[in-house]
């Protein structure tokens, strides 16, 4: 008679997880972290994208102070979800969980530039400015907005397209998630892909309804599948029954 390890038991306090049980709930647990910092940073930066004379105005600097933190915790939780399910997705294919790693990286140094240059706003700003100085910051302050939103576009909404097809791949291939889960992923990234070309080409606004609706397939994916791996963990797998 053989036995199966169970992954899916729900975590118990005081008893050690296995790896596979480990990866899976840091790796959800991390995309879940993601989810719910992203969010409320893109209301929170609101005014200092919006408002293209913020820099010689009083803006709510301590707001977008924060709305910069919370997109340092998307970046670092983005790295930290890939290098969680590391351990467990290159024993399906290591090429294509390294490409995971490396775009969750790419993902958060792009994000950072994007936190840099909304945070130069912060620092440069000067209330009450006038004249050719008011006109010199206002064009400034244009030029780091206008980064951020290349890097909003880049960071935040291409590289999840390329992250959900990797990661996908890997987990449809595997049967460790329930199927259902990297279909949904698929579907997002070919609609946020659509929307990206539209915003790049110049056909659409960036902060508009089809984008926004565009993005919610793919924020369905991570939510459900960090939800998934959290609670459940990854389904046994042949390519895991040694990983004990």
């Amino acid at each position: 008679m053989t036995t199966t390890l169970d992954t899916t038991t729900h975590l118990t306090p005081g008893v050690p997880m296995d790896p596979m049980r480990k990866a899976a709930f840091f790796g959800g647990l991390f995309y879940l972290i993601t989810f719910a910092s992203s969010i409320p940073a893109v209301f929170l930066l609101s005014p200092v994208i919006n408002d293209a004379n913020y820099i010689v105005s009083a803006g709510a600097d301590t707001q977008v102070v924060w709305g910069n933190v919370l997109d340092l915790v998307n970046a670092l939780t983005a790295v930290g979800s890939a290098v969680a399910l590391y351990p467990v997705l290159k024993r399906q294919s290591q090429p294509l969980a390294l490409g995971f790693v490396t775009t969750r990286v790419f993902e958060a140094g792009v994000i950072a530039v994007g936190v840099l240059s909304l945070l130069s706003v912060v620092t440069l700003q000067q209330p009450g400015a006038t004249g050719a100085e008011a006109t010199s910051l206002v064009t400034l302050g244009g030029g780091l907005v206008a980064t951020y939103n290349w890097s909003f576009l880049l960071g935040q909404s291409v590289m999840p397209v390329v992250n959900a097809l990797l990661l996908g791949s890997l987990l449809y291939r595997s049967r460790l998630v329930p199927r259902v889960l990297p279909v949904v992923g698929f579907i997002g990234a070919a609609l946020l892909l659509a929307s990206d070309a539209a915003v790049l080409f110049g056909l659409v606004e960036r902060v508009s309804a089809l984008p926004a609706i565009a993005t919610l397939p793919i924020a369905l994916w991570e939510f459900s599948l960090g939800i998934y791996l959290v609670v459940k963990g990854f389904k046994p797998s042949p390519i895991t029954a040694d990983m004990v």
